[in-house]
């Protein structure tokens, strides 16, 4: 049998602990990622899910549900193993799984009825993995621990844990090492306390609507945590750079004594790997849904991205806000039938959407722009209020990028969930953006002797296409694009991207290699498949060039510019997107 630190056997690639409210389930569980043909066998899966069952009810464990779910096809899918399993014995519980698929795999293996494959003893043996596991979760479940998240429970206070444990969030924690843990008595209840929270998450906009909603709350008087794709930031501190866009951020937010408002950038990849961080929100934000990362941990349409994304309105509290795009087809067919009665709030660019105008009859909020000004309506019976001139606000680029449009919408609904007064939202739509230090990396207007540099993280085809969209409104004398992909994208997400760049004929490509992105690729083999893609679309030869990393490719368009010209430029790394601010600034910053 194998422990947790072992090697993962044939049978199995991959097995995750979700603590929090996850895909499936509203409360913890583990999931397996199974390999070879046996993944394909029904009477392997029965004989997993009547193991799992089995020994969760000999253990005393409430009933682990489980669920098996196949993705993809035959030939290039998978088998996703999953049960619900008690939070505090989550590791013991992934054994569990690992033990119940690799005798059940075993059991269907050809071999075996003849005797040939080698079963370990005693793995049907009741009595005995009754005993073992026992042991085993014994020695993960601590008393002391569980006293004091009973304690926290009983005062509603949230927990959160990893090598330490915290109880209360932000400025009303206190965290502890799990060596040294107090006796309740000794805890200081009174000090502790939560905090505003926010999660946002979304296939495009989801760090702009974080960074947007942060200064929301600092304008309110609040010291905000944020974390994102981009780090973690505490007031104007960047306390780490990376992605954080997943719990372990969130918990380095949820941690700091300084915050008083915490907002949560939540990825897919983390969702997926590693579960929901928090159990209570005042607002959970799904900025939109879009294919891209398809392919990856079960994921093989747009509607399972939704499906994965509306994890976040698990943790959406009796008095917050699911706030939804409203002109998203895909993620309100997927997600608004979760959210809590009653606790939906709809966004959209057209306030006058069909969607939005049904929804304020009925007596819900919304947020979109008509004729010009960004409208609030909190209610039926309450009269729209009226945000502001939109082309005002510079995250629109003067009304150009509409898609920043819903980005403000949802914040604003957000922001107001969550408390933050209406004087505090209307201030920071009047400021942010106006600096390129405001939104790093996401939409940064810069001149650069005589043309327009926009600088962005366009990932995926439809952030792309939005992107190329605001280039096009700002009528350029020539269009010019830095393109490239990180390597997990499969071939047909590449030469999407590449089609995509060419419907809006640019004048000049230049397509980037992205060494510490290649994710399995050999080098060469993203732009390769980027420039056969481009010239399939009708791309001539002599409008690409190709640059082995994306530093010197977005030089060779910077010198290539002339007077009237915009230059797109999607940069992936930050410390290119930091080097490329500083020599911008050198020219003529708007």
């Amino acid at each position: 049998m194998n422990s947790a630190a072992d090697d993962p056997p044939l049978a199995f690639e991959d097995s995750r602990r979700l603590p929090g409210p996850n895909r499936w389930f509203d409360r913890p569980a583990v999931v397996l990622d199974a390999l070879g043909g046996a993944a394909q066998d029904d009477a392997a899966v029965a004989a997993w899910a009547e193991r799992v069952e089995r020994l969760c009810a000999a253990l005393g464990w409430p009933a682990p549900q489980p669920r098996a779910h196949r993705h993809g096809t035959a030939a290039a899918g998978g088998l996703v193993l999953a049960f619900a399993a008690p939070e505090d014995l989550l590791f013991t519980a992934t054994e569990v799984n690992e033990w119940a698929w690799e005798r059940s795999a075993d059991a269907q293996h050809p071999l075996a009825a003849v005797g040939i494959v080698a079963l370990q003893p005693a793995l049907d043996d009741l009595p005995w993995l009754q005993a073992e596991f026992t042991r085993r979760a014994a020695a993960e479940r601590s008393a002391p621990l569980q006293r004091l998240k009973a304690a926290a429970r009983a005062r509603r206070l949230p927990v959160f844990e990893d090598d330490s444990l915290s109880i209360g969030a932000g400025c009303g924690s206190i965290t502890w090492p799990r060596a040294a843990l107090p006796l309740p008595l000794d805890v200081p209840w009174a000090r502790l306390h939560d905090v505003p929270t926010i999660l946002v998450t979304g296939s495009n906009g989801k760090t702009t609507t974080t960074r947007l909603l942060a200064a929301m709350a600092t304008a309110a008087g609040q010291v905000p945590g944020l974390c994102s794709t981009e780090g973690v930031r505490v007031g104007s501190e960047t306390v780490a750079q990376g992605d954080y866009s997943g719990p372990a951020g969130a918990r380095a937010v949820l941690r700091d004594a300084r915050v008083g408002f915490a907002v949560l950038e939540t990825a897919r990849g983390g969702l997926l790997r590693r579960g929901l961080a928090v159990r209570r929100a005042d607002a959970a934000v799904i900025t939109n849904v879009s294919a891209d990362h398809l392919g990856e941990y079960g994921i093989h349409s747009v509607a399972d991205i939704a499906q994965a994304k509306a994890v976040v309105l698990h943790a959406v509290a009796a008095s917050g806000l699911a706030v939804l795009n409203g002109g998203d087809d895909v993620l309100m067919a997927i997600a608004a039938p979760l959210a809590p009665p009653g606790r939906l709030a709809l966004f959209a660019a057209d306030h006058a959407h069909p969607r939005l105008a049904a929804h304020r009859a009925a007596g819900g909020t919304t947020c979109g722009a008509a004729q010009g000004r960004l409208l609030l309506c909190e209610g039926a019976e309450v009269s729209a209020m009226d945000l502001g001139d939109i082309t005002a606000m510079p995250l629109t680029l003067g009304g150009a990028a509409r898609y920043n449009l819903e980005n403000i919408a949802a914040a604003v609904l957000a922001a107001r969930a969550a408390g933050v007064p209406l004087a505090a939202v209307q201030a920071t739509l009047q400021t942010f953006g106006a600096r390129p230090q405001d939104n790093a990396g996401r939409l940064e207007r810069w001149a650069w002797r005589g043309a327009t540099v926009l600088v962005d993280y366009a990932h995926n085809p439809d952030g792309l296409a939005q992107l190329l969209s605001v280039a096009r409104a700002l009528q350029p004398r020539r269009l010019g694009l830095l393109l490239g992909q990180a390597g997990n994208r499969d071939d047909a997400a590449i030469a999407e991207l590449a089609r995509t760049a060419a419907g809006f004929a640019p004048d000049r490509i230049v397509v980037k290699e992205l060494p510490r992105m290649l994710r399995g690729r050999a080098p060469g083999e993203v732009p390769a498949l980027i420039l056969a893609a481009l010239r399939e679309a009708g791309v001539p030869a002599e409008a690409t060039s190709l640059e082995p990393d994306e530093s010197q490719a977005a030089v060779s368009l910077l010198d290539w510019a002339r007077p009237g010209d915009v230059l797109v430029l999607p940069v992936h790394t930050t410390a290119v997107r930091e080097t490329l601010a500083q020599r911008l600034a050198g020219g003529e910053p708007h």
